[in-house]
């Protein structure tokens, strides 16, 4: 407790007797002929979803990616064009492989990558364009895929963060050659820890299916018979039991985070200096992660949000530093909008069980912050 208020997380899954109940039924019976089980049922239903073919269940968003870009033969000498506001498990698989990421600007109103920006990086080694659906904004995938098919360059979707989102009908993860996807703890569907691999290609689904076995074809008929080296990042069956229960309540767990960001958007709509997450003109916000940017000339800046917020004894995030300003990469502060917005902007509590009475709490933080920039000089001094 501060101040006498109770602290507000800004995030926690929502977990009920449905998941207890799949997860209890696998760790009592999920052995055996009964260890792929829910793992199997998760795939499909994520698959059903998305409306894509197939799906493989992964331990983590990192390794699907990992896998899938391998499966693409990306290695050394290679390009990737990603976003340069990105958390760094995008580019890590890129590094392990032996590629270069080439990082890009993003756009200042949905924080994705700018298409101008993409179609100017690439060159004849450029293998593939990771298109990252940012805090459940989407990218303009229309304009990506253009740009994909006239170079003959894939564009792959990290729709780790967009479970939710849609572009003309089409949920995101369901329109590049691939996708991943993350399903950890602070994600609006959760195993715990895990991710998921999709895509509508069944040559790549195949590649992909046997890299996840280690290597082993599905028709191999030798038992413990690796046809190549591949890798071991499956999801158990216990997390993929957890997966059906919240594959089951999708809808209500997508609609409560996106009511949560509307509520923001009614109780700071009046405010010209802060933006919120984007509503696409011909789709949905996933609104993963509700975020407020105040704009350039306000004067407020993360770490006054920062303070303010531990202040009134609630938890916020820090919007993603750009990728090129960490210390193993080399610095584009020409990507003007990934290095300005970080300083302010931050990512607001979104948890399914938060309450109006909450979620007035972190509105009237940012509103207080807004009031006191806006008042005339000698009051600011007084206020601070």
């Amino acid at each position: 407790m501060t101040n006498g208020l109770p602290r507000i997380l800004y995030t926690k899954p929502s977990i009920g007797a449905l998941e207890v109940a799949y997860a209890g039924d696998a760790a009592a019976h999920g052995w055996g002929d009964r260890c792929y089980e829910y793992i199997q049922r998760f795939e499909a239903g994520f698959a059903a979803h998305l409306g894509v073919s197939h799906a493989i269940a992964t331990s983590s968003c990192t390794g699907a990616m990992h896998m899938g870009l391998y499966a693409l033969d990306i290695g050394t000498g290679d390009e990737v064009i990603l976003a340069d506001t990105n958390w760094v498990a995008t580019v890590s698989p890129i590094v392990h492989l032996g590629a270069t990421p080439v990082f890009v600007d993003v756009l200042s109103d949905s924080w994705c990558l700018d298409p101008e920006a993409v179609e100017a990086a690439i060159t004849p080694r450029t293998k593939a364009i990771i298109a990252t659906h940012l805090y459940g904004n989407l990218c303009d995938m229309d304009r990506l895929l253009e740009i994909g098919r006239r170079h003959g360059v894939p564009v792959i979707e990290d729709a780790a963060e967009a479970i939710g989102s849609e572009l003309s009908g089409r949920q995101a993860g369901s329109m590049g050659l691939f996708s991943t996807f993350s399903f950890h703890g602070t994600k609006t569907v959760t195993t715990g820890e895990g991710g998921l691999f999709a895509t509508s290609d069944p040559a790549l689904y195949e590649r992909v299916l046997t890299l996840s076995n280690h290597g082993r074809a599905r028709g191999q008929t030798k038992q413990f018979w690796p046809d190549e080296i591949g890798f071991k990042y499956k999801m158990s069956n216990i997390q993929a039991a957890i997966g059906c229960a919240q594959i089951e309540r999708i809808a209500e767990l997508t609609a409560r985070k996106q009511a949560i960001l509307a509520a923001y958007r009614r109780r700071l709509s009046h405010v010209d200096a802060i933006s919120l997450n984007p509503e696409p003109r011909n789709g949905i916000n996933g609104a993963w992660m509700p975020t407020a940017v105040f704009a350039a000339d306000s004067g407020v800046t993360r770490e006054m949000m920062q303070a303010a917020f531990k202040t009134a004894n609630i938890d916020a995030r820090v919007f993603f530093y750009p990728l090129s300003s960490l210390d193993m990469f080399e610095s584009r502060t020409e990507n003007h909008n990934a290095y300005d917005i970080p300083g302010r902007a931050i990512n607001l509590p979104s948890f399914h069980d938060m309450t109006d009475a909450e979620i007035d709490r972190v509105a009237d933080v940012l509103l207080a912050l807004a009031a006191a920039q806006a008042a005339p000089a000698p009051l600011r001094a007084a206020i601070a």
